[in-house]
């Protein structure tokens, strides 16, 4: 409605300002080569884009316009400031009509490049530019300061909500314009501080794992981008997906070690004395990780037992995601491979550091692989 509004404004006053200024020209005869007018300079601005006046019959005209709409330029100013409030980024909804007016791709409102109305639609561009720039500074400081509540569960932040639907309003808007660079640049600046807003998780005291959350987040971006397609956010397109692998990385790193706890402890430990110069055929002497205690631990873990830790570890999973955004099946895969990297790992350090003691663990990778396959399927 504001921009029907503001449109109709504009295309009122272009024959409104023209008649004035053809009126006065013929009546003072302005512009004719026989007549000499001694003229006031006027200091009517002429913003960077358009050209000055280049006769003093043009000064004259302008200065005389100016007086006889001197009221114009603050009233139109007050209705464009009225039209901004509106609704959410109508200030880029003035800026857009306004640039369409100014620079002639507008309907009947355009005007000469030497008009008065010009050079006034100029002045007020500068001032409508400048709005939209403080409108973009304050969401970006919103969102970047938007302190997700302590009890959040995951899901979609606020601020990630928000950003989609500013994109969204703002794609609808200059839907039939041409002119993207103001806009470009917005939406760049939003789009940094949402990543900015989702990275800053990292400290927060929350009750869910925030690499889970922000592996959502970022996942979330990055489809609604592939969705809308916007050549200016292409490379956030691409930082969204990796940061999304990243903390799904950084998530099935956390997990995965949880259904054989034990286990990984004890070989967290046998690496460890590695690392500090043990030889590998002595490690088995060293009381803490003798043959006797590293049987202890794998009989912790038969097969049965192994099944039902993933089978919890699955529910874990699945209580932790929000199913808007699909990413289980996913998870589930990289918490598979992440595992079968960790039973390949056990059994190397076995045949390294315990070769010959006939040990083994209680299940292979044949029964690990049903297992997930099982869970998979009943699920």
């Amino acid at each position: 409605v504001s921009q029907q509004v503001l449109e109709q404004v504009l295309s009122e006053l272009q024959p409104l300002c023209t008649s004035e200024q053809q009126f006065l020209q013929e009546f003072f005869c302005l512009g004719c080569d026989s007549v000499e007018l001694e003229v006031r300079v006027s200091t009517v601005p002429s913003p960077g884009p358009f050209p000055s006046l280049a006769h003093p019959w043009e000064e004259a005209t302008t200065q005389l316009l100016s007086e006889i709409f001197s009221c114009l330029e603050p009233e139109l100013r007050a209705f464009l400031d009225v039209c901004s409030k509106v609704q959410p980024l109508g200030c880029l909804q003035v800026l857009v009509t306004l640039s369409d007016s100014v620079l002639g791709t507008w309907g009947p409102s355009s005007a000469a490049p030497s008009s008065f109305l010009h050079t006034l639609l100029g002045n007020v561009l500068l001032l409508a530019k400048s709005n939209f720039n403080k409108c973009i500074g304050t969401l970006c400081k919103e969102m970047e300061e938007a302190k997700p509540a302590s009890r959040t569960r995951g899901g979609i932040l606020p601020c990630v909500s928000r950003f989609q639907e500013l994109v969204a309003l703002s794609e609808e808007v200059l839907q039939t314009s041409q002119r993207r660079g103001e806009l470009d640049r917005a939406q760049l600046r939003l789009a940094s501080s949402v990543f900015s807003s989702i990275s800053s998780l990292s400290s927060a005291n929350l009750k869910v794992n925030t690499d889970m959350v922000m592996m959502e987040n970022f996942h979330h971006i990055h489809n609604f981008l592939c969705q809308r397609n916007i050549p200016c956010l292409e490379g956030k397109k691409r930082e969204g997906k990796q940061r999304c692998r990243e903390h799904m990385e950084k998530y099935i790193t956390t997990y995965v070690g949880q259904p054989l706890e034990s286990l990984k402890n004890f070989f967290e430990g046998v690496k460890a004395r590695l690392a500090q110069g043990v030889k590998e055929e002595e490690l088995s002497f060293q009381l803490a990780y003798s043959k006797q205690e590293l049987r202890k631990v794998i009989e912790k873990y038969p097969g049965k037992e192994v099944k039902r830790a993933l089978e919890t570890l699955y529910r874990t999973i699945h209580k932790h995601l929000s199913p808007e955004e699909n990413l289980l099946p996913a998870v589930w895969q990289a918490m598979e491979q992440g595992f079968i990297r960790q039973y390949r790992e056990f059994e190397e350090l076995i045949q390294r550091c315990y070769a010959g003691a006939g040990i083994a663990l209680d299940f292979t990778m044949e029964d690990l692989l049903s297992y997930f396959n099982s869970i998979t399927m009943a699920n």
